[in-house]
């Protein structure tokens, strides 16, 4: 314990600061945000060697191998195809000069620490993860359902058969549709964009 205060106290940690809105051009990971392409950042923790960036489609973490060094590795990961779970929150305790937010996001896991004077915004980080989790999570359950009705339809439809087709074309019929079917609600469950998420918890 008495080591870590005095790397507190030396500035020897690695403790991140939530960076304001207006200053969100002046960090390096918004060169990387694809705003070509609608991608938009809502929430940037910064520390001597990471920069975490998260927009309404991923989180872009730029490590850095030591708070001296210049190299950084970047990291993408998409919340369309990397699932956000296991979120927790840290608060500070008497002598702590942070807080921490943990999570998982694809096979990745991320334990953050904060300056605990902005625990109000990582409060607000931390809910909008839990909601994505969350959303990400029903969703998947219903396409799941969605896949396993199909198939059942498929059955029935196959078991009752067609007057005037052949096997041929009841099976290229049936199989169009539940293509067909399918897709629309893998666009309809499988969400890319979680701005609205970030819009209803995170106080810009």
């Amino acid at each position: 314990m008495f080591g870590k205060i005095a790397s507190e106290a030396l500035g020897l940690s690695d403790i991140g600061k939530v960076i304001k809105p207006q200053d969100f051009d002046k960090v390096d990971s918004d060169d990387y945000v694809m705003h070509e392409d609608g991608e938009k950042i809502f929430f940037i923790i910064k520390s001597k060697k990471d920069e975490y960036c998260f927009t309404n489609l991923a989180l872009i973490h730029l490590d850095g191998d030591s708070a001296v060094s210049k190299k950084r590795m970047l990291k993408r990961y998409n919340y369309a195809t990397n699932e956000i779970s296991s979120v927790f929150l840290e608060t500070a305790g008497t002598v702590d000069m942070d807080v921490e937010i943990k999570f998982t996001i694809g096979s990745a896991h991320f334990s953050i620490d904060v300056d605990k004077k902005q625990i109000e915004s990582v409060k607000d980080l931390y809910k909008a993860l839990i909601k994505i989790s969350e959303i990400v999570d029903s969703n998947e359950t219903l396409f799941d359902y969605a896949k396993q009705s199909v198939g059942i339809a498929k059955e029935s439809l196959g078991r009752i058969g067609s007057q005037g087709s052949s096997p041929v074309e009841q099976f290229n019929a049936i199989t169009e549709s539940a293509y067909d079917w399918l897709r629309n609600k893998h666009k309809e469950l499988k969400v890319k964009d979680f701005g609205f998420v970030f819009e209803k918890y995170i106080n810009q």
